[in-house]
């Protein structure tokens, strides 16, 4: 069980066991999921290369905004660094 404690800011340290089975590393971001049981998971924002794999622009397709292509890994439960 991995414990942390909670500043007078509202912040915390992610304990190192977590962090790393997570993938974590500084400047990543992390999602909070709130269930309605009162549970709350921690999703990882952080992408992996091989995701990134033909988002490159292509002659003939539409180039896609930043703003689509975060709402579109958002929605995809995947990742954002």
């Amino acid at each position: 069980m991995s414990i942390a404690t909670i500043t007078s800011k509202g912040q915390t340290t992610i304990p190192k066991e977590i962090r790393d089975k997570l993938n974590l590393r500084p400047g990543d971001r992390i999602n909070f999921i709130i269930e309605p049981d009162g549970k709350v998971y921690i999703q990882p924002l952080n992408i992996e290369v091989e995701e990134l794999s033909g988002i490159l622009h292509k002659p003939g397709r539409e180039p896609v905004s930043i703003e689509e292509m975060n709402q579109a890994i958002e929605q995809s439960g995947g990742s954002l660094s």
